[in-house]
């Protein structure tokens, strides 16, 4: 008989790090921050707080993270290379005896011959040298073999084995590019416990994509294969077609315990709060049929089904909205709350803003609160994401001053935009295709930067016709490509607002480069 132990899966949570390598997920240092901070309420066992040697920002970030977030391990991801192993390990160190330093080294053929151009004694010698060169500075390091799911098994199993005797405790198997099936890789895993001797000195992780739509039901066979850790993100962001997504995962184990018998230390009532703050800061969209946290996860249309739940919810509800968070008791504010109350649930959301942000932040809560009759959870969430979005301290940012647009069916449009830097105020017009374009233009105008759009998306933050729209972009400014949202009643204002938000984010890289 297995115990509570053996039985217990954990949940390693990598939104942070595969999920931002989503095209168009980017995410500043706060708002990395705000989601670790949901993810410990969330009681994840490990955040994978992201790939420290990739950049500045990301080396920044985990080090703060590492910080800051109590509870969670916090992993950095390296390389086998000792450059990265050292930068990472300076990352992670302020977690102190949570930190992980997670090692990677491809081991398929195809990465062997055409990436990195070694044979199959090379790949060994370079893991295991790496993995004890890790635990000179932790004890807890991680190894994964990039590509697991197309390596021979017997080198694959080879190579656990080596990585364990050389002090890995946890052995990450990847289906890097999505390509196995369920019943394949639950066979892979059990191969694994068959032929490496000292597995049980270490736990096996999981790292599924969902490439061929099977990330989750992978995630299954292996855990019932005896893996007992799981790589995933919030939503199933990630690269390509995602991850295995945390919720799904979770739920599915904690609905079927009857079969699975796998329990997690998940709080399961964050997680549609986790699902809508990894939303609204990465700007990429739930859809409305996704699984346990999409808009119609609940929602029953058909008569027979509304009668049936009417009767007896179970008739066709698998889990109750409540087990995930959503109690239909979401606080409404208006004009008359006051600041207080205003800055109590922010801080109830997990928001922690500076005096100033704070000030800015409840002004334009009673201006929102003028123009609707009510102001829901994720107004006040796009509001504050909007103040950090914004926060470009130590830095000359460009703000909007005023925007004025003219447009209609016989009339050119034109915006008329007037920014603030500082103690300077630039004014200036342009025509355009359309109110935003003239908008966006006249941007390019006052700050001399051109930028191109890539990407363009509005979506209502909440319901009814008075609802905020949030608009979400990716632009080129030459080869630097940047992410931008911002939320408004007007999505003109929200366009400009995002747009300008890109072009600072762009102005400050440049200037931090310039002074290395």
């Amino acid at each position: 008989m297995k115990t509570a132990k053996q039985n217990r899966v954990i949940i390693f949570d990598t939104t942070l790090r595969d999920g931002e390598q989503c095209p168009g997920a980017s995410l500043n240092q706060r708002e990395k921050i705000e989601i670790a901070q949901q993810l410990a309420r969330l009681n994840v066992d490990v955040i994978e707080a992201g790939f420290p040697i990739a950049s500045p920002d990301d080396f920044c970030s985990v080090k703060a993270i590492a910080a800051t977030i109590k509870g969670p391990r916090i992993a950095g991801l390296a390389r086998c290379l000792n450059k990265d192993i050292e930068r990472c390990a300076e990352a992670v160190t302020p977690a102190g005896k949570r930190a992980r330093i997670h090692v990677f080294l491809a081991t398929s053929k195809i990465h062997r011959d055409f990436k990195l151009r070694k044979d199959k004694a090379e790949i060994l010698k370079q893991a295991t040298t790496a993995v004890r060169y890790a635990r000179t500075f932790c004890e807890d390091v991680e190894f994964s073999p990039e590509d697991a799911t197309r390596t021979e098994r017997d080198y694959l199993a080879e190579v656990v084995r080596a990585v364990i005797d050389a002090g890995a405790a946890t052995v990450n198997i990847p289906d890097t590019v999505g390509y196995t099936v369920p019943m394949e890789f639950g066979a892979l895993i059990g191969y694994l416990f068959e032929h490496v001797p000292n597995i049980g000195k270490a736990v096996i992780n999981v790292h599924c994509h969902n490439d061929l739509g099977l990330a989750v039901a992978n995630t299954l066979a292996a855990l019932a294969a005896g893996a007992r850790g799981v790589e995933c993100t919030i939503n199933g962001i990630g690269e390509r077609a995602g991850n295995c997504a945390i919720e799904e995962l979770v739920m599915a184990l904690h609905t079927r315990h009857d079969i699975l018998g796998l329990t997690t230390d998940i709080h399961t009532q964050e997680l549609y709060r986790s699902s809508r703050l990894v939303s609204r800061l990465t700007g990429m969209v739930v859809q409305r049929n996704k699984a346990i946290v999409g808009a119609n996860a609940f929602a029953h249309e058909a008569g027979i089904h509304q009668d049936g739940i009417l009767k007896e919810r179970s008739t066709y509800e698998i889990m109750r909205p409540q087990d995930i968070g959503i109690d239909g008791s979401e606080l409404v504010l208006g004009k008359h709350s006051g600041r207080h109350a205003f800055a109590d649930r922010l801080t109830k959301m997990g928001f922690t803003l500076k005096p100033e942000e704070l000030d800015h932040a409840y002004r334009r809560f009673i201006d929102l609160a003028d123009k609707k009759k009510n102001v829901y959870d994720d107004d006040i969430l796009a509001i504050a994401r909007d103040e950090m979005e914004g926060d470009f301290a130590g830095f000359g940012a460009y703000q909007l001053d005023y925007l004025h647009v003219s447009t209609g069916t016989s009339t050119i449009p034109t915006a008329t935009v007037r920014l603030r830097k500082g103690k300077d105020v630039i004014q200036d017009a342009a025509c355009g295709d359309g109110p935003v374009d003239a908008s966006l233009k006249t941007i390019d105008r006052i700050t001399g930067v051109q930028g191109k759009l890539l990407e363009y998306a509005i979506q209502a933050v909440t319901i009814g016709k008075d609802a905020q729209g949030e608009v979400s972009m990716r632009v080129a400014f030459g080869d630097d490509v940047v992410s931008g949202k911002a939320a408004s009643t007007d999505i003109v204002q929200a366009s400009a607002t995002a747009y300008l938000n890109c072009v600072n984010r762009v102005l400050m890289s440049r200037a931090l480069g310039k002074k290395k």
